[in-house]
């Protein structure tokens, strides 16, 4: 073989894998996102508690929200649109006091997904 035809080869092994990787990255990655359908719209709640844990990072901003009754852990929207919508984890400090609208899980007890976020007399819409 010329090292031409090797170069060709080797260019058209490398393609093939390169594609063949992303075919199999591609639904590993979808799986790996979960979907809303998780959340039980029929069970829309409100929830107004203290702000004990604050995780901003992608790909969900969550917090970790006291209530009277129960300790939650609320999934908010991601951490970029969080800020242009003027949350930032300054304004959403540990101590905190938040109301959230939204969903419960339906299988795992105690999460919640937020719609609506109330903080400092704003609302921002999350969804």
């Amino acid at each position: 073989m010329t090292p031409f035809a090797t170069s060709a080869l080797s260019r058209r092994t490398a393609i093939a894998l390169i594609a063949s990787l992303t075919l199999v990255a591609a639904p590993c990655a979808a799986w790996a996102h979960h979907g809303w359908s998780e959340y039980d719209a029929s069970k829309r709640a409100t929830l107004t508690g203290t702000v004990r844990e604050l995780h901003f990072s992608n790909p969900h901003a969550t917090i970790v929200l006291a209530t009277p009754d129960k300790t939650w852990n609320v999934m908010l929207d991601s951490p970029a649109r969080l800020q242009n919508r003027g949350v930032t984890a300054e304004i959403l400090a540990v101590g905190q006091s938040v109301t959230v609208e939204g969903l419960p899980h339906k299988t795992k007890d105690g999460e919640f997904r937020a719609e609506r976020l109330m903080l400092s007399g704003k609302t921002i819409e999350l969804r």
